[in-house]
């Protein structure tokens, strides 16, 4: 309780109609303001509710018209101690901070309390209902008492009403007063605050006007497109209680060659990992950062940005836009949003990506602006590929601490024609929102046989396959070698491997003639992938693993779809598949070449 005995001991000693200057301690006397509320009805609701926690809450009328509750008094040092700790534990609002007490005037909490921290008290400054009250003789009673509604009464104590608004003509009076640079921070305040749009160039026309009359609407005062004194301090006071919320703070670093400003309140450095200078979330702030600083070409951003697209925290929704000199991604869902921007320059790739969550939906658009606005690389070099810790582009860490997104489901196809149609299985394609081909071009269903368990892709665009399926046209004999092209790991080895086997017999187990046997021990990625002969001529597709009637097969039984089959099908809906020339069988290693070239990770998402 010390540290509100000094306003207490004024108070008392007011009351009983002392005088007590306090005018030469209050230099020593500081304040934690941690609200600030624009009529006194709220001001007094809330801080009586900050008085059940903190004792020494007081409350203060402020000379733009709001009213101040803070929390004091200490001395320099303990308020600023204070601040620290209690910010720190959650116990005031992140924006609280140490008040400039010569705006403070009346006192209005505690209730009985009459001046400002630095105000000398006298008894004719105080208003008329809460004056020291007259000190009375002990009065002689008769042997019967007096009714109670006959002792005297202490009025409760009045503030005094706040100060008039200013008229129009006063406001454009004030205005006209300003500098040039008083005029920009307003300007600076009302694109803050999502009403300007224009050049900051502190010349008020038509559209800073029309950006006033906006705030004013929004903030519940007549619309005249000028701002009085008192509106003028609400403005800025917002903006800047915004500005020291999010800790926007101009970065520059020199490791990766960028300067960009920064939400230190939200973020902080994490690590090193190159490409990439990390920053993650403060506090739980639910915000994130990485900055991108590498050497490349037209490719290398092509494929950053495919890559930055697989992150959990870039949602699929939103605008995105690829040139051979730069990208932006704006991405948004129910889930979070993200924004994302790169630019080439000089062999060099510079950006930023900026990921929120819903709960930081109102006020991350001016934190996107305001990275946008100061971004810039400087220097001629790039993020040392040594150091911290390095990533690839084909590793699964490449975004450490960021979760990448994974389909629903990854299967394999194979490419039947020149313009990059992929034929896979029927499962691979049920319950799809989106279907991608090796991770990047989507794709849409041309047809789907259920019965046959086939489907087969169109690309959104004409693709470019390195090599395309020949179908074998005569049957084959039972113990020939074969083996299946297929992503057996899905999408967790981004990459196609074989796996080498026999045909146990041409049909199924209970005869059926467009089905093949295999001796071969398949993965379920691998269901859709080519089966071929030793001559690379494909023989048929392997389907996905069965178990019926509660029995379970062996692990190196599988079984495919006959070639011939699946060339009639295909054929019969409208495509060409093309019949095999090849005459003989290839050297393992080529087979692997060949047969791995038009192998596609065909991928199933939400």
């Amino acid at each position: 309780m010390r540290r509100a005995g000094v306003w207490v001991c004024v108070a008392v000693a007011v009351m009983v109609g002392a005088l007590v200057t306090v005018g030469g301690a209050s230099a020593q006397q500081a304040w934690v303001q941690i609200e600030a509320q624009p009529s006194l009805r709220a001001a007094e609701e809330r801080v009586r509710a900050y008085s059940d926690v903190f004792p020494d809450v007081a409350g203060f009328a402020m000379d733009t018209g709001w009213y101040a509750i803070a929390l004091g008094p200490f001395t320099p040092a303990e308020a600023a101690r204070q601040l620290q700790v209690l910010r720190g534990e959650r116990m005031i609002p992140a924006d609280s901070y140490l008040a400039d007490t010569s705006r403070f005037r009346q006192q209005f909490w505690p209730v009985g309390a009459m001046a400002a921290p630095g105000t000398d008290i006298a008894p004719s400054a105080l208003p008329e209902a809460i004056a020291p009250p007259v000190v009375l003789p002990d009065p002689v009673l008769p042997e019967t008492t007096l009714p109670e509604t006959s002792l005297p009464r202490v009025a409760e104590p009045v503030l005094p009403a706040p100060e008039p608004e200013e008229s129009l003509q006063q406001a454009r009076a004030g205005e006209a007063a300003l500098t040039v640079a008083e005029r920009q921070l307003l300007q600076t305040a009302l694109q803050w605050q999502g009403f300007y749009s224009a050049a900051i160039d502190g010349a008020f026309g038509s559209g800073t006007r029309a950006s006033m009359a906006a705030w004013q609407a929004a903030a519940g005062h007549e619309q005249t497109g000028v701002l009085t004194s008192r509106q003028r301090a609400e403005l800025l006071e917002g903006y800047r209680a915004d500005l020291a919320a999010l800790g926007l703070e101009a970065i520059t670093d020199t490791e990766a060659g960028i300067e960009v400003t920064m939400p230190t309140a939200l973020v902080e450095f994490s690590r090193y990992e190159p490409p990439f200078v990390q920053y993650t979330e403060k506090a739980g702030s639910g915000v994130q950062v990485i900055l991108i600083s590498q050497q490349g070409d037209a490719s290398t951003l092509a494929g950053l940005y495919d890559l930055l697209q697989t992150l959990e925290a870039i949602p699929l929704e939103g605008p995105r836009a690829l040139s051979r000199g730069g990208f932006t991604i704006e991405a948004t869902s129910a889930a979070g949003a993200a924004y994302a921007q790169a630019e080439l320059r000089g062999g060099l790739i510079k950006g930023f990506v900026l990921t929120w969550t819903p709960q930081n939906a109102g006020r991350m658009p001016r934190v996107v602006e305001a990275m946008k606005t100061s971004f810039r690389g400087i220097g001629d070099r790039a993020l040392d590929a040594s150091l911290g810790v390095p990533s690839t582009e084909s590793g699964a860490a490449l975004m450490a601490g960021l979760e990448l997104r994974r389909p629903l489901l990854a299967r394999s196809g194979f490419y039947i024609d020149a313009a990059g149609t992929v034929v896979t299985t029927a499962e691979a394609v049920a319950g799809c929102s989106k279907i991608t081909l090796d991770g990047g071009p989507e794709a849409s269903v041309a047809f789907v046989d259920a019965g046959a368990g086939v489907a087969v892709l169109r690309p959104a665009q004409r693709l470019a396959p390195p090599a395309v399926a020949e179908f074998r046209s005569a049957p084959m004999r039972a113990g020939a070698e074969v083996a299946v092209a297929g992503f057996a790991y899905a999408d967790v080895l981004q990459a196609p491997v074989m796996t080498f086997g026999t045909l146990a017999a041409a049909q199924g187990l209970n005869g059926e003639p467009d089905l093949a046997r295999l001796a071969l021990a398949a993965l379920p990625g691998d269901a859709g992938g080519a089966v071929v002969d030793a001559g690379g001529a494909v023989a048929g597709m392997l389907l996905p693993r069965a178990q019926t009637d509660g029995r379970v097969l062996p692990a190196d039984v599988s079984f495919a779809l006959n070639g011939g089959a699946l060339a009639a099908l295909l054929a019969a809906n409208g495509f060409s598949p093309a019949p095999s020339t090849g005459s003989g069988a290839m050297a393992a290693e080529d087979l692997t070449a060949h047969s791995l070239k038009m192998t596609v990770l065909v991928s199933c998402w939400e």
